[in-house]
């Protein structure tokens, strides 16, 4: 679905919790084509540590980590010490209950100018939603998924869930030799309420976590004598 404007963006969010941008959409809403260092951004996910809290699932899965505030009064997005990423076990029965320390995201990533834009975006937009939180709680990790001939990967290992925050986005940086990874979206009480695939860079989708679950079917290679992977940024927003 292509959403012209700001103003329809809020609107499918509050009536359906969600929303797929296409990255012509999403290039729109970013100004992207004034973002001279989105190269360096996205070949910073080459640089991506392992995740070691998957035990053996973990080696198909590398990703860092930053927590930033943000001001909804000044404006102002801060980065915050180096912390760890926690969700309860209500959350992630898989990883949840503990606290999980990841690489954290480049300085130089994290003043870009491609990941502040982003970063406003979100303010901007998930504050118009809750216009009396003054001071969000933003999360943002990189990840990449990779895919072999003999293990698929898997996007979200802990299956079809809630973050356990207020918004979300997830935005597709690259995708190389990749098939499958279709997004599905799911009332509480397990309806499916939509799927997609995150195929383009910047296609994106976007989620009230308090109204749906969501998931990511596994990846698997195309070309199964070549490297294959996922990459995709997601920046949650949690009232502090």
């Amino acid at each position: 679905m292509d959403l012209p404007n700001p103003s329809d963006l809020h609107a499918a969010l509050q009536h359906e919790g969600f929303a797929f941008l296409t990255a012509d959409a999403m290039h729109g809403l970013l100004d992207a084509a004034t973002l001279d260092d989105w190269p360096a951004f996205a070949a910073s996910w080459n640089t991506l540590g392992d995740d070691g809290y998957l035990a053996a699932r973990g080696r198909l899965r590398r990703r860092r980590h930053a927590v930033f505030t943000a001001d909804a009064t000044t404006g102002a997005i801060v980065r915050q010490p180096n912390q760890p990423h926690y969700q309860s076990l209500a959350y992630n029965a898989l990883q949840g209950g503990i606290e999980r320390w990841f690489e954290p995201v480049e300085p130089a990533i994290a003043g870009s100018s491609s990941l502040r834009r982003i970063l406003a975006f979100c303010r901007d937009n998930f504050g118009a939603l809750a216009p009396d939180v003054r001071t969000w709680r933003i999360e943002t990790h990189q990840f990449r998924i990779e895919a072999r001939a003999d293990a698929a990967g898997e996007p979200t290992p802990e299956g079809v869930h809630r973050d356990g925050v207020d918004y979300v986005l997830v935005l597709l940086i690259d995708r190389e030799n990749i098939e499958r990874g279709t997004t599905t979206i799911h009332a509480p009480d397990g309806r499916e309420l939509g799927q997609f695939t995150l195929v383009h860079a910047f296609d994106a989708a976007l989620l009230d976590d308090h109204r749906v679950f969501h998931g990511v079917t596994p990846v698997v290679p195309k070309d199964p004598a070549q490297a294959a992977h996922r990459d995709v940024l997601v920046v949650t927003f949690k009232a502090a």
